[in-house]
């Protein structure tokens, strides 16, 4: 079982670990998830996350064009430090992983899923082939400091982060060695994700916390990211799923839809006609919590989908779930039945995110959408 370069402080900040995409993570630590999930709400939360992939591709225009034929949004029309969530994607429609890319000076910086990178790796090289530098690090970790407070801790360690917008990045200095910070996160808080060298991360993350900081595991992380309305791969995304099913469809450029990629025309099929199935957020009418694969039911005992993820939000005080159901049932307030342990749950569709997010469009200010 594979460990981050943040093994050691997790065991000294008393975290109970749990194994994940074949690393050892903390779930939570001795305050527990719900602490940890309303500290990040109120205050700023650190969130060891080495173990997602950073890859990384070398090239210039030829590249750029190359992988236009592989990822479903415009990158010829993203700006220089600029991110955007995408997808690596099968023929069928379905989703490899799903990913942020952002563009660098000399080539691009891709962050996937722990469970896929080893996999999203061969794939990329099949595809471009030895045309281009391509890297899946091993000496670099990536931390995330999430909530209304991050900004001015980090800010306290390197002046200037502030200033970014929301979805882009810059390089900036740390201890004379390069860092690359985004603001960007999977919280649904103003934050920022930070690539740094294995050899300093430790004592960088000892500095958040001697700011006032906190660690916090991935049980919150969870908690926080389903609040947000923001899908886990494996769970809400995955090989049989397609970005228009997912409720995604604006992850993809428009200008790309009647270009080719993996899976266009399938895409291109759904984006026009409309699909059967639709990810959607799910409000139970009781206390009940509606577990990952509870069946979903209308009215008249049909059932009509099933629920992907599913936990109480400490944020909103109550259960809350997203799950895929038949088109027909996806409207708001529609109301469904959710079977745990026998029992039928009344429940009702209703829109995502579930706790409004908190990002920041433009630098400094905070802006709630």
């Amino acid at each position: 079982m594979k460990k981050t370069p943040l093994y050691n402080l997790h065991q000294k900040h008393g975290a109970k670990f749990v194994q994940f995409a074949g690393y050892e993570m903390p779930i939570q630590y001795e305050t527990g998830i719900v602490k940890e999930h309303i500290t990040t709400r109120n205050n700023s939360g650190i969130f060891d996350v080495s173990h997602m992939g950073q890859l990384f591709l070398k090239g210039g225009d030829e590249l750029t064009n190359d992988l236009q034929k592989i990822f479903p949004i415009d990158l010829a029309k993203i700006s220089i430090n600029q991110s955007k969530y995408s997808f690596l994607m099968k023929e069928n429609g379905g989703i490899y992983d799903d990913l942020i890319i952002t563009k660098l000076k000399d080539g691009y910086m891709i962050i996937l899923n722990a469970a896929c990178k080893d996999a999203d790796l061969n794939i990329l090289k099949s595809k471009i082939g030895e045309k281009y530098q391509i890297n899946l690090s091993d000496n670099l970790s990536l931390i995330a400091i999430q909530g209304p407070k991050a900004k001015d801790v980090l800010d306290s360690l390197v002046p200037g982060v502030t200033k970014l917008k929301f979805m882009n990045g810059n390089q900036f200095k740390y201890k004379d060695l390069d860092i690359y910070i985004t603001r960007s996160g999977y919280t649904g808080e103003d934050g920022f994700e930070i690539s740094i060298d294995n050899k300093i991360v430790e004592s960088f993350v000892e500095k958040l916390i001697e700011k006032g900081s906190t660690m916090i595991g991935l049980g919150a992380r969870d908690t926080l990211r389903l609040e947000a309305g923001l899908c886990l791969y494996g769970h809400d995304l995955d090989e049989n799923t397609s970005p228009i099913e997912a409720n995604l469809k604006w992850a993809i450029s428009k200008s790309k839809i009647n270009e080719k990629f993996p899976g266009s025309e399938f895409i291109k099929k759904q984006y026009n006609e409309g699909v059967s199935k639709l990810r959607v957020g799910i409000k139970p009418e009781t206390k009940v919590i509606a577990r990952e694969s509870t069946k979903i039911f209308d009215e008249k005992d049909n059932e009509i989908g099933k629920v992907t993820s599913g936990t109480f939000g400490p944020s909103v005080n109550g259960p809350i779930a997203m799950g895929y159901i038949h088109n027909d049932y996806s409207k708001k307030n529609t109301k469904i039945f959710l079977e745990v342990r026998g029992k039928k749950i009344p429940a009702s569709i209703c829109e995502m995110p579930f706790y409004k997010k908190n990002y920041v469009r433009g630098g400094e200010e905070n802006v709630r959408n």
